[in-house]
């Protein structure tokens, strides 16, 4: 069984900053790409930013320039480091990571952890 485990997330003023991580646990083969999405009331759950094992990078244009996604290979964790938040931002943000394990390949998510961002 696989985990993943979001943390770092809460209220924050208009410009400020905030770093997001997810730890992978349980039985783990690999694991490629590793992405962070987002939903805010009312809306579809988006993709905000995604990383491959090998530290390629994509952002959805709405965040580019002002958030930063890694991963700790390693750790089997990723992280997003959001600055120069926007009110735009508020949402509940989810880790998610296809991971290969000893029952072959499946589709893991985050319990999710809340960004407020205040004006």
């Amino acid at each position: 069984q696989v985990q993943l485990v979001e943390s770092g997330g809460g209220l924050v003023q208009a410009g400020g900053s905030l770093r997001l991580s997810c730890a992978a646990s349980g039985s783990i083969f690999s694991i490629n790409a590793m992405g962070w999405y987002r939903q805010a009331p009312g809306k579809q759950r988006e993709l905000v930013a995604a990383i491959t094992s090998g530290g390629s990078t994509n952002y959805a244009d709405s965040v580019k320039g002002r958030f930063t996604i890694s991963r700790d290979n390693a750790k089997n964790t990723v992280y997003l480091q959001m600055n120069s938040l926007k009110p735009e931002d508020t949402a509940v943000y989810y880790c998610n990571a296809p991971v290969e394990t000893i029952l072959g390949p499946d589709d893991y998510w985050g319990q999710g952890t809340q960004v407020t961002v205040s004006s």
